[in-house]
């Protein structure tokens, strides 16, 4: 009966993320923002794995975005390849990245991982704001094409908004499965105890690399995304404050769960709109959240619902107070 409630519950999101645009065609503002939280869900559900079921800090995301982003906007533009398949090879090579940064990270932990995925960040953005020979742009950027399915140019917000919604089903539902499967109960091991998970021989090294390259994955496709979006891409997209917003939006939906990435992208990203005016203190504003989320609910927004309905539901469940004293 909960899975079946769980799969109406799933459907009914879906049939409603399917009418959404209607109820917006012609807004192409709402439209926009409604394609990045597309983009964000997919980007911090990467995220999710490494984080929320591998138990690995991660500062430096931006990183894998940057690489989708460029790497499929430089593949198309040097190659004349199909858009969507340079967003594939750009997302492997993010995943390529991230599997090295695991297997020479390994062995750290904690604030010594986040300040070396930092790092990572870093040299990335260095990297694409002074390429040599200016091949990314550098500072001023590039434009490119948007993607294009079956003869269609995806060249609107309304358009891009259903090709980003199946991806976006598609990315949850690899993730669903992942994290069912005996890889996904191994993440899980060694973000309860490392130690007990290697004495059960769980490859630590292994699953550390395997997640790290899957969240990855997920981050630079959607960096890919995001460039075939706007049809420009240029460095100031991928700065440090990318990657926090990353972790901002995954602790405050609630990491390890289904729907954390998708409540917490669509919320914080709404307050970042909402506070465009302030661009200044948005670092503020992250961290206001992180503090909050820290503080009164740390198991973010899906954890604080899903305890109030187990509430509601054990109040349902007791008898009147006169039968609880017979």
């Amino acid at each position: 009966m909960k899975t079946l409630k769980k799969i109406n519950k799933t459907w009914l999101l879906l049939l409603a993320a399917l009418i959404l645009p209607f109820a917006f065609q012609g807004t192409e503002y709402f439209l926009l923002v409604f394609c990045f939280i597309e983009i964000y869900i997919i980007a911090v559900s990467g995220l999710d794995i490494l984080f929320g079921y591998c138990g690995q800090v991660s500062l430096g995301h931006a990183a894998f975005y940057a690489i989708g982003a460029y790497g499929s906007v430089l593949l198309h533009k040097l190659t004349g390849m199909p858009v969507l398949l340079t967003m594939i090879i750009g997302a492997m090579a993010g995943a390529v990245v991230g599997a090295a940064v695991a297997y020479s990270c390994s062995k750290l932990v904690f604030h010594f991982l986040s300040l070396a995925t930092q790092a990572i960040g870093e040299i990335v953005y260095i990297l694409v704001s002074h390429s040599p020979n200016n091949i990314t742009g550098n500072y001023v950027g590039m434009y490119t094409d948007s993607v294009e399915l079956f003869g269609i140019k995806l060249n609107t917000n309304f358009k891009f908004y259903f090709f980003g919604l199946a991806c976006m089903v598609v990315f949850m539902t690899a993730k669903q499965f992942l994290i069912h499967s005996k890889t996904g109960r191994a993440f899980t091991a060694i973000r309860e105890n490392v130690h007990a998970a290697d004495g059960m021989g769980i490859n630590v090294r292994s699953c550390k690399v395997k997640a790290f390259a899957t969240s990855a994955f997920y981050t630079a496709f959607a960096g890919a995304m995001f460039a075939h979006l706007l049809q420009y891409v240029s460095p100031d997209s991928f700065v440090y404050k990318q990657s926090v917003m990353f972790l901002t939006m995954l602790l405050f939906g609630g990491s390890g769960s289904f729907l954390g990435p998708v409540i917490g992208s669509a919320i914080v990203l709404l307050i970042n709109e909402s506070l465009r005016a302030l661009e200044d203190y948005q670092m503020l504003v992250y961290g206001i959240m992180m503090l909050l989320v820290i503080i009164a609910i740390p198991g973010g927004v899906h954890g604080l619902l899903k305890n109030i309905a187990d509430k509601f539901k054990n109040r349902k469940m007791k008898p009147d107070g006169g039968m609880e004293n017979a």
